[in-house]
């Protein structure tokens, strides 16, 4: 599939219009870090978000490893940010039950957002990261996202979260 070009397109409004249904996994195989953000950045890959999916996934590990990204409301966002993204987006999945995420002792997970982040794009990393922080503390919000019975009943999930204009 091709990768997505850099075209004119309205402003996000809320968390959703940074993803797609093709971005959506319901329901992980995957039990640990390493393999969420695979599972995740094969999703970033075949949707065409990402042109190359190893130095992608690489590139979120090692930065996961550095500085984990977990939550206690049990969210994490690991992100890679490359030069060959062309506009940020993320894929988002859901583990049935909670894990660990990162290192040992760190805060269990559920509900995970891997970032596609452009190299050059700071200022909409940044604004999603607060988006997503507003999320982590709406714990209506968070247990309508671990209820969710499919991908769009996720997404009108995702649509709730409003972007402060800024």
């Amino acid at each position: 599939m091709p990768l997505h070009a850099t075209l004119p397109v309205a402003a996000p409004a809320n968390l959703a219009d940074y993803t797609q249904p093709g971005l959506i996994v319901p329901r992980l195989r995957e039990r640990d870090t390493a393999g969420v953000v695979n599972e995740l950045s094969q999703a970033l890959q075949h949707e065409g978000f990402v042109p190359d999916v190893l130095p992608f996934y690489h590139a979120a590990l090692n930065q996961e490893l550095l500085a984990g990204s977990a939550c206690e409301c049990g969210l994490a966002f690991p992100h890679a940010r490359l030069s060959g993204v062309k506009r940020l987006h993320f894929a988002f999945g859901r583990t049935p039950e909670p894990i660990i995420w990162g290192a040992r002792g760190a805060w269990p997970v559920q509900l995970i957002f891997l970032l596609a982040v452009p190299a050059t794009d700071a200022a909409a990393y940044l604004h999603l990261l607060a988006s997503l922080a507003k999320l982590g503390q709406q714990p209506e919000l968070l247990a309508a996202l671990r209820a969710a019975d499919n991908t769009e009943a996720i997404l009108a999930v995702l649509e709730q979260v409003r972007l402060r204009r800024g």
